[in-house]
């Protein structure tokens, strides 16, 4: 009635309005008017002015107020309904009564339960019969039944958490329209459209075609859904959907954690004219790990529900690397590559400073799951003990190889390695570059298409045994493993046979190596093989993951409330990625400690408006309330009125005045000011306490200067310092270096980082280092720094290859074994380091026959024809045993403190040559490889 959802009982008892404009005219002549009387001694009584006074007539507004009585008793008597039931469509056949029951019915559901109700008590009163067809809970056949047993049908439907059976609600529907052709038809629906599918609007046609039919829709609030979470690198979203870009709407998502604790809120506001939205959470990686639920505030269904699992989360992934590239050259380093790599779905944090050793200790006490070596090779005996303690708690651990990693073994790798690598497409190989082959369909990588592009031109290799095939996860071209893992206790053991980087193949430039990490970093979540060793064995082969069906933990209901798994549920396998079904209803699934969440919309679903035009017939809306009688209320207002018009009349009568009292007396109110004065006093802030003493860094700051280590031997010593401080004076004097003097250093206390060479001569006695101090020689080197071993004993060793060593150069071989150093080989003729600054052919020092090892280089490629060759660095680590301290330390009048042997002419002046050399090469690094090339580039270019 004119607009608003109101209907009477008895619409014709409301021509009683006709009646009042005689209403108005009986009131207004009600009182009579007054009758004259004369009386002569009335006349003393003309000069007093009446207290009170009576009106001659009814005053308008007490005429319009018994008006208004007189309408609201009209309106009472015609029986009002607010929200009156939709009214089934005529016909003297039974009602078939088709329901909506999918998950967008669910936040209206007492409305379409109301008005289905409503229906049903209709078709009892005109003695018809019901048929119910719910579109959630499609009976097999639709069968007639009496409305009582309707009524006790609809009581038991509940909304169900998946997309509606509407194509076969409504066949159901048409067939029976076809044995019962006067029938009424009542489609209540939802008016969302979860998929568009030609049967269902062939079946809306179907039905419309014939029928006597009334569509309930509309009128209540749009569902609202959730879909698409990503916990990407800045924050946590999800998409909020609607069926139509209609007006402006705004609400909030709620994280909770699995305990249903609220760990955040989103707010979100959906524009006129836009169907979806992004609500953010910008919370720490840490805490958006425990997000297992979002849900949109007040919106009761499942399809407001997202359902996060371990497969949401934001893995941390630590990251360290054995090579000091990334310090000297960080976007070669193999840092960059991994960084870029597992950046979209990784939490990254990379070791900067340190040492690897300290690096991977930090990243174990803070409880990372998932750690990337990259070259790391020689791991101290206690942080591997705890690294193995790390894989058999459920960690992963990934390694790259690298010069290091070829050079050194340990019981944390997939498979026992090689010493060496190999070479491909070398000067001295017969073989050529090889490009990735296959992917072992039992190991993670199965579901990845390899790249054609892919090449490797090294590689570390694996022994042969029986195990191996098992093992592999990806190979080459030619069968040799590229990717090698295995299970140990809950957690991975992965091996990448190349480097991080693009040294040795073009794998990390490939959307292939991104896709591996992601399927590698996953293993962190998943859980064992049933074939993982038991307590006591080494490993076990990884293969394919545990494909096992996971029975159902618990299930959301229509509502978006969790319940327990009812029966109809069914388990699910571990690699299921669908939609939730009436088998596989929206939830977990799966033990505790490996749940499974199975969600109403997939990432890419987006709910859409219902096209009801098919279906045709008479449409009203769906009224949010259920039907309410208004005659009671207007009762009561029309007695509120009565007693109204009773305060009015006693009014007008003069009652009230004589009911009067005294006024209150106003009150002074006294205001009372309090100031309150603050003295704000400016703070000094004094300066700390200075530290204890900065004299050792500000000397060795505030000029380039060498250092050595001090070793308790005093001749050692002052020979070192001399030697240094004779070289800083042969610098200044042929270069532009202008070194200060030598420092003495304690690797064990003073900070390293100053210098950029280091000095260490080595003694038979010299004792080995504890661990923490050959940690921090571990971070010198791979932040940049270069150590020179000088072992001092050339003239004591017979020399060539299996030749008994020297106590110094055993205790050498010592400490160098608990240190992470790369690969090592005499200095090549073509090292960067013979032409840094002078063209030398060896590095003499106080004697001549020892050999100078440096890093071993990359291969050279066959078509490299260039003077010199140089690593993406500077070699960490020099090693001799020609005493080059001795022949560079000179005394303080300038003459040589030690003789030469054998002596000869130039050999002093050859010594601080390679002394400048050495210092160059540290200082400037790749910069003098390229300069000895400009004379053959400018020679190409044809200038």
């Amino acid at each position: 009635m004119f607009g608003l959802p109101l209907a009477f009982s008895a619409p014709l008892l409301l021509t009683a309005f006709l009646a009042l404009p005689l209403l108005w005219f009986l009131l207004r002549v009600v009182p009579p008017k007054p009758r004259e009387v004369s009386f002569p001694p009335l006349r003393l009584l003309f000069g007093i002015t009446p207290k009170e006074e009576s009106a001659a007539r009814t005053p308008w507004w007490l005429t319009a107020l018994r008006m208004l009585l007189a309408a609201l008793v009209i309106l009472a008597a015609a029986g009002p309904v607010w929200n009156p039931p939709a009214a089934a469509p005529t016909g003297s056949g039974p009602l078939l009564l088709v329901i909506d029951q999918g998950w967008p019915a669910a936040a209206s559901w007492e409305a379409r339960r109301s008005a289905a109700a409503a229906l049903i008590d209709e078709a009892e009163t005109n003695g018809r019969g019901v048929a119910l067809i719910p579109t959630g809970d499609v009976p097999r056949e639709a069968t007639l039944s009496t409305p009582a047993a309707a009524r006790d049908r609809l009581r038991s439907l509940e909304p169900v958490p998946y997309a509606p059976a509407r194509k076969e609600a409504l066949a159901l529907a048409g067939r029976l329209l076809g044995t019962e052709p006067n029938a009424g038809v009542v489609y209540i629906s939802d008016g969302v459209d979860l998929g568009a599918d030609p049967d269902t609007a062939r079946a809306f046609a179907d039905l419309g075609a014939g029928a006597r039919l009334l569509v309930v829709g509309g009128g209540v609030a749009e569902p609202l859904a959730l879909a698409g979470a990503e916990n990407a690198a800045e924050a946590l979203t999800v998409k909020v959907l609607r069926p139509t870009a209609g007006s402006p709407r705004a609400g909030r998502v709620t994280a909770r954690d699995m305990r249903g604790l609220v760990l955040a809120e989103a707010p979100f506001t959906l524009p006129e004219g836009t169907s979806e939205v992004d609500a953010r959470f910008d919370l720490p990686v840490e805490l958006r790990n425990e997000v297992a639920r979002l849900e949109i505030a007040g919106e009761h269904s499942a399809g407001a529900v997202q359902l996060l699992d371990k497969r949401w989360r934001r893995r941390s992934v630590g990251v360290v690397s054995g090579t000091s590239t990334d310090t000297g050259q960080p976007l070669l380093a193999p840092t960059y590559y991994l960084s870029r790599a597992l950046g979209p779905f990784a939490d990254l944090r990379v070791a900067e400073t340190g040492s690897a050793t300290e690096n991977i200790n930090r990243f174990l006490d803070q409880r990372l799951p998932v750690l990337a070596l990259t070259d790391v090779g020689t791991i101290p005996p206690a942080t591997r003990n705890r690294l193995a303690k790390f894989v058999e708690d459920g960690g992963v651990l990934i390694r790259f190889a690298g010069p290091r990693l070829a050079n050194a073994q340990d019981d944390l790798l997939p498979v026992r390695l090689r010493r060496g690598g190999r070479v491909l497409g070398g000067s001295l190989s017969w073989e050529t570059p090889q490009k990735l082959g296959s992917l072992t369909p039992e190991g993670p990588f199965r579901d990845i298409k390899p790249a054609d592009d892919v090449t490797v031109n090294r590689q570390v290799l694996a022994e042969p045994d029986g195990t191996l095939g098992d093992r592999t996860w990806a190979t080459l071209a030619d069968g040799t493993p590229l990717v090698t893992g295995t299970r140990r206790g809950k957690g991975a053991l992965v091996l990448f046979h190349v480097t991080g980087d693009t040294s040795w193949s073009n794998l990390p430039l490939s959307g292939t190596f991104v896709e591996m990490l992601r399927h590698v970093v996953a293993l962190s979540d998943a859980p064992p093989p049933p074939e993982t060793a038991p307590a006591g064995t080494a490993v076990q082969p990884a293969g394919r993951p545990d494909v096992a069906a996971l029975p159902p933990a618990r299930v959301l209901d229509g509502f978006g409330a969790f319940r327990p798994a009812g029966p109809t549920a069914r388990a699910l396998p571990a690699d299921y990625r669908g939609r939730s079904t009436a088998d596989h209803p929206p939830g977990f699934y799966g033990p505790p400690d490996g749940l499974v969440a199975v969600n109403t919309l997939l990432p890419a679903d987006r709910p859409k408006a219902l096209d009801l035009s098919a279906l045709g017939g008479r449409t009203e809306p769906l009224q949010e309330s259920a039907p309410r009688d208004m005659r009671g209320p207007i009762l009561i207002g029309a007695m509120l009125l009565l007693l109204l018009d009773a305060l009015a009349v006693l009014f007008l009568a003069g009652g009230l005045s004589r009911m009067g009292g005294t006024r209150p007396r106003p009150g002074a109110a006294a205001i009372l000011l309090a100031a309150v004065m603050l003295g704000a006093t400016a703070g000094a802030f004094l300066p700390g306490p200075a530290r204890a003493d900065d004299s050792f860094a500000l000397k060795a700051t505030t000029q380039t200067r060498f250092a050595y280590v001090v070793t308790g031997d005093s001749e050692v010593d002052d020979i070192s310092r001399a030697g240094l401080d004779g070289l800083a004076t042969f610098l200044a004097q042929r270069t532009a270096l202008q070194a200060g003097e030598a420092m003495g250093v304690d690797i064990g206390k003073d900070e390293l980082a100053f210098f950029p060479v280091l000095y260490w001569p080595i003694l038979a006695n010299t004792p080995v280092p504890a661990q923490p101090v050959l940690a921090r020689i571990d971070a010198y080197m791979k932040q940049g720094g270069t150590v020179i071993f000088d072992t001092r004993d050339a003239i004591e060793s017979p020399g060539g290859p299996g030749a008994p060593l020297t106590p110094a150069q055993a205790r050498l071989k010592e400490i160098l074994s608990r240190l992470d150093i790369p690969e090592l080989e005499p200095v090549p003729r073509d090292h960067v380091l013979t032409k840094a600054f002078y063209l030398l052919k060896d590095f003499p020092g106080r004697f001549t026959g020892g050999t100078t090892w440096v890093e071993a280089l990359p291969a050279a490629r066959d078509d490299a024809d260039r003077p010199a060759r140089a690593g993406d660095g500077v070699s960490p680590v020099i090693i001799t045993s020609n005493d080059l301290a001795g022949a560079w330390a000179v005394s303080r009048s300038g003459e040589p403190m030690l003789p030469l042997t054998p002596g000869e002419p130039r050999q002093r002046e050859i010594a601080f040559r390679a002394g400048a050399n050495m210092v160059m090469y540290v200082l400037t690094g790749n910069y003098k490889a390229d300069q000895v090339h400009v004379p053959a580039l400018l020679e190409r270019l044809g200038q």
